[in-house]
């Protein structure tokens, strides 16, 4: 299953807040097929078939097929001093 680091919990955290209507949601990853990768979206609640990865309080919501590319991932992040946040998938130890 995928993990996250801290930094990535923590900048999860900060995405979500900035949305009113999702404040106890997540960000929502969804693949998009192979030539085009994910997209990442703010969620108030997973779908149905969502699996919720939780650390440290933020939430992420994969679809069936995130789920399935991403199962040994563990995903990180670099916060910009701006505010801006960048992802990164690197593989599991």
């Amino acid at each position: 299953m995928l993990t996250m680091t801290q930094t990535a919990a923590e900048a999860v955290k900060q995405i979500v807040a900035r949305v009113p209507q999702a404040e106890d949601g997540g960000v929502r990853i969804r693949d998009t097929g192979s030539d085009t990768g994910f997209e990442l979206s703010v969620a108030p609640d997973p779908l149905p078939l969502d699996t919720v990865v939780v650390t440290d309080g933020a939430r992420v919501f994969l679809d069936e097929g995130a789920a399935s590319a991403l199962d040994d991932r563990v995903l990180d992040a670099e916060l910009a001093q701006d505010g801006s946040v960048r992802f990164a998938l690197g593989t599991q130890a």
